[in-house]
């Protein structure tokens, strides 16, 4: 027998004493814990020397030239219907379009030379005049850079004038682009044909996503985030569509001939070039009830007529309400157009005027779609609409700032979706998961500073590369920070400052700290913003603080997995701290520093509490004595303790364990008291941390005994909504939806008979029924998984046909999410067969089935070989659907979804 065999067996045993006696259990398990976790440490990192391929001396534009405004025409070739195919498998469509752009812009300093950029363009006949004298310039050569840069550069006969104004004019042509970035094409189905004779077809529509860097893709510009200009655009387009674009849309359409006709749009107000929208449809609008804006939700022509759109358009008026109301300054147009797209290279984007949407992400059908659904509708637009302020307005300078713009729409969604929608009372949950998602990325040695500097962020990969948890999520979290520091009037009248005086600008963090630090000297003037904030945005990581409250002692430590890195980094660590039912004055931690603070010692039988409500960036440990005191109050009455503390309880004492700083005796004590638990928050962070024991221990003698006490955890929290889902009905305030779904889901997985039971009972009458579905909507992730992973052939292929015939986007998610639970090998392999179909299953969804399939212990192997057989085609899927998601941002509870909360 191996070692690891016999290590296995006892923790296997241990776990059987846990259920039985905890305590005596979690005793026997700590030894064999670290034994058995030394053998699944990963290896080092491997080094690699520096690079000897540098960057072009230049990849950035001159800032010789200023463009003020543009006017655009654009013209998309497509057909939205395919009425005359020339034969079934190649219809007549067309990827080609053409148009031409004038910018206009002003010389700051003098030069010969035109820098703009220019992607995958055929651009051609540029015209180069003064705008002051009219008169022409000769052009003497034209060349675009087809490297990393996408210069378009031209030079002149002679030097523009420093001070002088001009305009250039191009024409161009290019294709629609195959993928979800430029100017793309998608397709849907207007409803499913009844008959054979159904004229139903498929139908077409052109859209745009420029974010980061792909304007350039569309016309020839400068496509940089501080080159802020007008855009004023006319679009042609086929008769039987309408085009919408970011401005306002002049009176009425020019008709061209029997088959175009042209929209002209006013000029937007200054904006940055990844905001420049438009899409070409046949979609129809929901309008909202403004008493300002004009606001519509587009959506295909029956999703709006069966009033899908209604809930999202009843919850944008409310949502800009409360962001005008908040910040003091009015949205900066008379319309808002809201679109939902069949496909769409994240689940958002904040183009000014026209935001675009998943349409899965945006659209409500009642008694199908879940009514946690609305919670994340709610999310999406509070976090789209907060970047008409942040980054629409106020424009980070450059890429290496973009937490300027997603940080603070992740923060300000916390807030708005409270504000309008009390009811659902997430911001807690929202900002724990934002939290927890940040310091899982965050402790890892391959981390990134939340602000880089400009010079480590150049390429449009290295841009791209921003698009990630630490910015969404990391971003927020040390605002949430921030502004307890300051106090929230504090920070919210800087923010309303700051907004004032740099909207149409762009800006830096420095400046942001400026702001607050003005704030701030007008409430107490006690510290140095830019100092303390520079520690937590300018270095990889966070700290773990350590306090000894028998001798008053705290220090801190860079937080990391690797128990063996070293690190000198440190933080001005703000600390609430509060000594059983007494909350303490903020304490100062500074860097390189230990403390001794009266505040910190605790008499005997007391117990200290720091990181009070979680509003700091960091991880908290104790002396073992304060630990064991704060367990015996868990277990004698949790309510003592606030509620986001209980379940940053449970967070930082697993990961602790997980570092190697606590022993995992402590953290699996922690989690006794979760039994007579009714409470989202310490549910969610147990469920959340006991899954790495699952995904360490799945294929050992442990994992029997590990469901066993998992098992008999959750059986009262399920039991007490039996009265529900036997019925399928489900609790009325949300909360208690939330907390339901993980009941039955953590006792179905750790085999609770009447739990499985209940998901094959009300499975199969599903599959006697076959048409109307008996099951809640909130339920079917979890009922759907449980059946499909507890049956056969018979329950697969019965899901399988479900999401073939389903037009819902979220009911066929949660099918594709439930056809990855089956346990057979064989039907994991032919899903992922289907994955490389994509009229089965969509290009941008590859990479979220996959990774369904990932997270079964049946398919782990099978997802891996799948992804390097099939490389060529599932990174290309990978790269349209694994974008810095707003979704995953926004999401955190949502069964069935992709991605932990905030994850990119």
């Amino acid at each position: 027998m191996s070692k690891n065999s016999s290590v296995s067996k006892a923790f296997a045993a241990a776990f059987v004493v846990l259920t039985a006696s905890a305590i005596a259990g979690i005793v026997t398990m700590v030894i064999l814990y670290k034994t058995q976790i030394a053998t699944m440490d990963p290896t080092p990192r491997p080094t690699f020397p520096p690079t000897t391929t540098g960057l072009p001396p230049v990849t950035r534009l001159p800032k010789n030239l200023v463009p003020e405004r543009y006017k655009v025409l654009l013209w998309p070739r497509f057909y939205s219907q395919i009425l005359e195919e020339v034969n079934v498998t190649s219809p007549n469509q067309t990827v080609l379009f053409t148009g031409n752009t004038t910018v206009y812009f002003h010389c700051v300093q003098g030069t010969s030379s035109i820098y703009l950029h220019s992607q995958n363009l055929d651009v051609y006949g540029p015209v180069v005049a003064s705008t002051d004298t009219d008169e022409g310039i000769r052009v003497t050569r034209m060349e675009n850079h087809h490297d990393q840069t996408n210069f378009l550069e031209i030079e002149l006969d002679y030097a523009l004038k420093t001070g002088g104004n001009y305009s250039l004019f191009l024409s161009f042509r290019g294709e629609v682009s195959g993928g979800l970035e430029g100017l793309y094409g998608s397709s849907y189905e207007e409803g499913i044909p009844a008959h054979e004779d159904d004229t139903d077809t498929d139908r077409f529509l052109i859209a745009t996503s420029l974010e980061p860097t792909f304007a350039r893709r569309v016309f020839p510009c400068f496509d940089e985030p501080d080159f802020k200009a007008e855009f004023e655009v006319t679009i042609i387009h086929r008769r039987i569509t309408m085009a919408l674009a970011n401005g306002i849309n002049t009176d009425g359409t020019n008709i061209i001939d029997d088959d175009w006709k042209s929209t002209s749009f006013q000029p937007t107000p200054l904006m940055s070039t990844y905001l420049f929208a438009f899409t070409v449809s046949e979609f129809t609008p929901t309008p909202s009830s403004h008493h300002r804006v004009e606001i519509n939700t587009y959506a295909r022509p029956k999703a709006t007529a069966a009033g899908h759109a209604k809930y999202a358009a009843d919850i944008t008026g409310r949502i800009l309400d409360y962001f005008e109301r908040r910040f003091g300054i009015i949205y900066p147009q008379r319309k808002l157009d809201q679109i939902a797209l069949p496909d769409l290279i994240s689940d958002g984007m904040e183009n000014l005027g026209l935001i675009m949407y998943q349409e899965g992400e945006l659209l409500y059908e009642e008694g199908v779609s879940s009514r946690l659904d609305k919670e994340n509708i709610a999310s999406l637009i509070a976090h789209e609409l907060a970047h008409q302020w942040f980054g629409n307005l106020v424009t980070m300078k450059w890429w290496n700032d973009i937490w300027l713009n997603e940080g603070f729409a992740s923060y300000m969604t916390f807030y708005a979706v409270d504000a309008v929608e009390p009811d659902f009372k997430l911001k807690d949950v929202h900002i724990l998961n934002n939290l927890h998602s940040a310091f899982e990325a965050d402790a890892l040695a391959s981390s990134r500073p939340l602000s880089r500097s400009q010079g480590e962020v150049q390429t449009p990969s290295q841009i791209m590369q921003m698009f990630d948890t630490i910015t969404y999520c990391k971003g927020a979290a040390v605002l949430v920070m921030l502004a307890d520091i300051v106090d929230q009037p504090v920070f919210d009248k800087a923010i309303g400052r700051y907004l004032s005086d740099w909207k149409y600008k762009n800006t830096d963090q420095n400046i942001l700290w400026e702001y607050i630090q003005k704030a701030d000297d007008e409430s107490t003037g006690e510290r140095n913003i830019a100092e303390v904030m520079n520690s937590w945005t300018k270095q990889i990581g966070y700290p773990v603080i350590t306090i000894n409250t028998t001798s008053g002692e705290a220090f801190q430590k860079h937080f990391l997995f690797n128990d063996s890195a070293v690190s000198s980094l440190s933080w001005h660590i703000p600390i609430r701290a509060m000594k059983y039912t007494t909350l303490f004055r903020l304490i100062w931690l500074k860097p390189g520093e230990s403390a001794m603070k009266d505040e910190f010692v605790a008499t005997k039988g007391e117990w200290i509490l720091a990181n009070v409500n979680c509003t700091g960036y960091y991880r908290v440990n104790y002396n073992p004595e304060n630990w064991d005191r704060l367990v015996t109050q868990l277990q004698k009455d949790p309510r003592r303790i606030p509620l986001k503390n209980r379940g940053q309880l449970i967070d930082d004492a697993f990961n602790l364990a997980r570092a190697k700083l606590v022993d995992v005796t402590l953290a699996l004590n922690l989690t006794r008291f979760i039994r007579n638990e009714t409470e989202l928050i310490p549910w969610a962070a147990t469920i959340s941390n006991l899954g790495y024991f699952v995904r360490m221990f799945d294929r050992s003698e442990v994992y029997g005994p590990m469901q066993m006490y998992l098992r008999n955890q959750v059986e009262g929290l399920y039991n007490s909504f039996r009265n529900y889902t036997d019925n399928s009905t489900v609790p009325t305030d949300h909360a208690s939806q939330q907390i339901q779904i993980k009941a039955i889901d953590v006792a179905c997985s750790n085999e609770l008979p009447e739990c499985i039971e209940m998901a094959q009972h009300m499975y199969a009458d599903l599959m006697k029924i076959n048409s109307t579905n008996i099951i809640h909507p909130n339920l079917r992730s979890v009922i759907y998984c449980h059946a499909v992973a507890h049956g056969g052939k018979e329950e697969w292929e019965f899901a399988w046909g479900l999401y073939l015939r389903s037009s819902d986007v979220s009911e066929r998610d949660r099918l594709r999410q439930a056809l990855s639970c089956t346990k057979k090998i064989w039907l994991l392999s032919r899903y992922l067969d289907y994955t490389l179909d994509p009229e089965l299953i969509r290009l941008m969804e590859v990479a979220s089935s996959i990774s369904y399939v990932s997270r079964n212990v049946a398919g782990q192997a099978l997802a891996w070989n799948f992804i390097r057989a099939h490389w060529n085609y599932v990174r290309y899927g990978w790269r349209q659907g694994d974008r810095g998601s707003d979704r995953q941002v926004l999401h955190p509870v949502r069964t069935g979804r992709a991605g932990a909360f905030c994850d990119g």
